[in-house]
């Protein structure tokens, strides 16, 4: 309970930094109470005690989720998602719902209806001007400014790693199944997962031991049984070979990724791995396929917000049609109808021969290759980001440019891989940058174990 109420003055003390949306002390302090008592009696769950936030897009019974937008500003959900109950199960204490790019669509939080957050690791810095990352920015800073021990976030294409590169702590996302989406408010169905975030290798495997394993209610939930993350965690391999992939210097070659990759070869040696080249020819293609895709399935999901059921309503609408474009163009922001109607545009007819089933072939070539590049590695070293956290504002007047912060962390998600980010080096200013370890399908623990021998050679340096 102590460790608790310390968070929760925490929490208010640094509200500046916008994390979370929605809080709920009164529900934290009754699940920290019920922890006390089973740990009292010695029948302590795997997360008791453990403060937590979630980010906004999980459906929480009885505690509002908005997705970061004015759309379902007012929505209160009548069940838990999936991992949601699982977090509860293992005794996690959730102080409350953390800040997200609206709907998962951002790099920064700056499209949240909520305002944005602010990077803590910047602060430290006495940079106070600098985004978190997205779009799971707010649980990314909640952990960084030690408000929670962990969080729970959504990857579609970036949105746990890119922010723990920003903020400076360990983002998972597993392979493409092994957690249930169930509950989660879809952005791309084909791509969104759940993941965690935490300030280490093991505590992050400790929350994925609990989120995850099948799911009924989920079709796409991987039925191949529970992956032991922990275990995985707690292992050190023998002999690793580690690939590198050589496109990624000629994706976007900056100052910032020559460090990580200078600090990734060096720690690779540490590690006694053997680092082996090797080549993603299409790696190139996979920003533009991801968005084509990603947009696709978003115009898809995003379809049923239209002010008749539930969320955001137009007043005084004059027929049908009226309440749906009113609805929509209040409830939505910018971006979010930006992506609306680009993947309706690459949906029409004429169009989606030519864009839609052109980056599915891509995305089948991605895979593929990276498919053929875990016969000769265990695991793949890649930045996270391109650079460190960037200022609020430098990117909005250019939706590319945001769009190019998910350069190395899309393919993961087109390939349906498990990724972990660990802060790795630092830029000039002194800000983190994130490593990125990626594995083949349904190879989470060969991610983790290597995670956990990069994490004690980066700590010992």
């Amino acid at each position: 309970m102590e460790a608790v109420s310390a968070s929760l003055d925490s929490m208010a003390a640094q509200r500046e930094l916008n994390v979370f949306i929605t809080e709920t002390p009164d529900e934290a302090r009754a699940q920290a109470e019920a922890s006390d008592k089973r740990i009292a009696a010695g029948e302590a769950l795997p997360l008791d005690g453990i403060a937590m936030a979630v980010k906004d897009n999980y459906c929480t019974n009885g505690v509002r989720t908005t997705a970061g937008s004015r759309m379902l500003e007012n929505f209160v959900p009548t069940y838990d998602a999936t991992v949601i109950r699982r977090l509860r199960e293992a005794g996690a204490v959730i102080l409350g719902k953390a800040n997200m790019d609206e709907f998962a669509m951002g790099s920064s939080t700056e499209t949240s209806y909520f305002g944005t957050t602010i990077n803590p690791a910047g602060t430290r810095l006495g940079l106070d001007n600098l985004v978190a990352g997205g779009s799971s920015g707010g649980a990314a800073a909640a952990v960084s400014a030690g408000l929670v021990l962990a969080a729970l976030g959504s990857d579609t294409g970036g949105s746990i790693r890119q922010p723990a590169s920003f903020c400076g702590v360990v983002g998972m996302k597993p392979s493409y199944g092994v957690c249930s989406r169930w509950g989660i408010i879809a952005y791309g169905s084909s791509l969104d997962q759940a993941g965690a975030f935490a300030h280490s290798v093991a505590d992050v495997a400790t929350v994925m031991d609990a989120i995850s394993g099948p799911d009924s209610a989920d079709s796409t939930s991987w039925q191949g049984g529970r992956i032991d993350f922990s275990g995985a965690a707690a292992r050190r391999p023998k002999k690793l070979r580690i690939g590198f992939p050589k496109e990624v210097l000629a994706l976007d070659a900056t100052a910032d990724v020559d460090a990580v990759w200078s600090r990734a070869e060096s720690v690779a040696r540490e590690i006694g791995a053997e680092i082996v080249e090797l080549s993603l020819p299409s790696l190139k293609h996979a920003l533009p396929a991801y968005y084509i895709i990603a947009l696709c399935e978003a115009s898809s999901n995003l379809a049923r917000y239209d002010g008749v059921r539930y969320g955001h309503r137009a007043e005084n609408p004059q027929d049908l049609t009226d309440l749906y474009e009113r609805t929509r163009a209040q409830g939505f922001g910018a971006e979010t109808r930006r992506r609306i109607l680009l993947g309706t545009y690459a949906l029409s007819a004429g169009y989606y021969d030519a864009y839609y089933l052109k980056a599915l072939k891509v995305r089948r070539i991605i895979a593929d290759e990276f498919r053929s590049a875990f016969t000769q590695a265990d695991v793949l070293f890649m930045p996270t980001t391109p650079s460190a956290a960037f200022e609020i504002g430098a990117h909005s007047g250019d939706p590319v440019e945001m769009y190019l912060q998910d350069i190395y962390t899309v393919p993961v998600n087109l390939a349906g891989l498990p990724a972990l980010s660990l802060p790795a080096a630092r830029d000039a200013r002194g800000m983190p940058l994130g490593l990125q370890i990626v594995g083949p399908q349904f190879g989470d623990e060969s991610v983790m174990a290597a995670a956990a021998a990069v994490e004690v050679a980066l700590n010992q340096a």
